[in-house]
């Protein structure tokens, strides 16, 4: 069955086939021989969503930039940030399950998708808006001067929608894995001696909460 349903008021969860089939205002989808191209109103919306195959269609977001965001001076990463707290964010998220199979007594492990989802979160929503404010501040120690990564998370959001929203759905008969359930973004700085980027040590991670 489509699912279409929502945590509260700030998470918009929808699987990807009713997505194309009945498009969210500001969305077009044009028909394409070998899948969908979509289009969205870019003043409303950011689309963080990578090109991916479904059902042997190919998907892909006209103006998407993809689920790594990358930015190299402070205009990026100022326009970046404006849009993230201002715009409604989309992302592709895919339920998966484990599947293990034996060989010569070693265990191998994979995940299988089973279904996909197009999640969409309020950045100008307040209680989202100051989660988002909070957690680039925090992690961002000095954007000028260091590279850096920050990993936005929603896994256990996606857990908590699976719970209440998914009782009933063949999918709830084994727990399911979420991939993909973040966005990040990348500063590159041109610092000659960015030694925690080196290190590692310029890996950060937050968490939204939906309620």
């Amino acid at each position: 069955m489509p699912v279409n349903k929502q945590s509260g008021s700030r998470m918009r969860v929808t699987e990807v086939e009713e997505f194309v089939r009945n498009p969210p205002p500001g969305f077009s989808v044009e028909t394409l021989g070998s899948g969908y191209r979509v289009r969205c109103n870019e003043e409303k919306s950011l689309v963080l969503i990578d090109d991916f195959q479904s059902c042997g269609k190919k998907f892909v977001f006209h103006n998407s930039l993809g689920r790594k965001v990358k930015m190299h001076n402070l205009w990026e990463y100022s326009s970046t940030r404006k849009s993230l707290l201002s715009k409604e964010i989309y992302l592709l998220i895919s339920a998966c399950e484990e599947q293990s199979s034996v060989s010569n007594k070693k265990a191998a492990r994979g995940l299988s998708v089973v279904k996909q989802y197009v999640v969409c979160i309020d950045g100008n929503e307040p209680f989202t808006k100051w989660q988002l404010e909070r957690g680039m501040d925090g992690t961002i120690s000095s954007v000028a001067g260091e590279s850096y990564r920050v990993d936005i998370d929603l896994t256990e959001e996606m857990e908590s929608w699976a719970a209440k929203n998914l009782i009933s759905d063949d999918l709830m008969k084994v727990k399911p894995v979420w991939r993909d359930a973040s966005f990040t973004l990348k500063y590159y700085s041109d610092a000659l001696f960015d030694f925690p980027h080196w290190l590692g040590f310029s890996k950060r991670i937050f968490k939204l909460r939906m309620t």
